[in-house]
């Protein structure tokens, strides 16, 4: 029996797929979103339904106020939301840094989450319960240079997660933030292999992350067993940051 349905956006490839995939396996019915990549989107649905799991693919902008609703209303209510999706993060030098740069970011990682929770809410109040996980970056601590614009945006994200949690609360939902470190995929296939021995060696682990250990952060923020956690944010990437 299926525990109810799970939002995951952006998750037609990287961590967005595995996430997808270890929320099915846990018995959620999963709405996988996807923007682009049709191919990418249907191929882990296949490998979801080939192990008997329960799984959807929606097609939509996380970032259009019209397509959000739309799809959203056709696929509900959910228990479960996943604020994976992302766009491009270029390096941008402070001298060259736009206010549109910084808009480019917001969107995903301000307005994306703003109009899927307001798509959700009713539902999510009417049950009293739900679960909001952002999908965060290590970088909001980290403070990358040439990256101010993707920083400033995954710690607005913080922020929405920190006073949605107090606002939601009183209804039983939980928001909380999952902070991946560098946690290769597939688009990392031409990072060049001194640059995981540097990274490597700044963890306290010593190892890489994978997308299983971020998966299996967001699967129990998304379970009950997280019931009485709210409004944190925990850093996937071995020991690099901590608080």
């Amino acid at each position: 029996m299926s525990l109810g349905t799970a939002l995951v956006t952006g998750a037609s490839r990287g961590l967005g797929a595995v996430i997808a995939e270890r929320l099915a396996a846990d018995g959620w019915h999963v709405v996988l979103n996807y923007a682009h990549d049709t191919a990418g989107a249907t191929a882990v649905a296949d490998r979801v339904r080939a192990r008997g799991h329960s799984i959807e693919i929606s097609r939509f902008d996380v970032t259009s106020e019209e397509q959000v609703a739309e799809a959203l209303a056709a696929a509900g209510p959910f228990a479960v939301v996943v604020n994976n999706a992302t766009g491009p993060q270029p390096e941008i030098p402070v001298e060259d840094l736009t206010w549109d740069d910084h808009l480019d970011q917001l969107k995903f990682f301000v307005k994306a989450p703003l109009l899927i929770l307001q798509a959700v809410l009713p539902a999510m109040k009417a049950a009293g319960t739900g679960r909001i996980v952002n999908i965060g970056s290590e970088v909001a601590d980290l403070g990358n240079p040439e990256f101010s614009q993707y920083v400033a945006a995954k710690m607005a994200m913080h922020g929405l997660t920190r006073s949605w949690a107090r606002a939601l609360g009183p209804h039983g939902i939980t928001v909380n933030t999952v902070e991946p470190g560098w946690i290769p995929v597939e688009r990392h296939a031409s990072v060049a292999a001194e640059n995981y021995e540097s990274y490597r060696n700044s963890l306290a682990l010593p190892h890489m992350g994978t997308p299983a250990d971020v998966a299996d952060t967001v699967a129990f923020f998304a379970s009950d067993a997280s019931r009485f956690v709210t409004g944190q944010r925990i850093a996937v990437n071995g020991g690099k940051t901590m608080s």
